[in-house]
């Protein structure tokens, strides 16, 4: 029997995400040069991940 395509594990999964959780906008921003120290996590500029 034959494994379905879906049920494969994550290691094997290389779909880019286009959503990015809150740390991962930070930090990109940082990276940027957008993102000054104190600012709030709240209300962040949408960002593309880097390809």
């Amino acid at each position: 029997m034959s494994l379905h395509t879906s049920l494969k594990g994550t290691s094997q999964i290389t779909v880019r995400r286009n959503v990015l959780k809150r740390h991962e906008r930070v930090d990109l921003l940082k990276k940027r040069g957008q993102w000054k120290e104190g600012d709030r996590g709240f209300a962040l500029p949408k960002t593309k991940p880097e390809e």
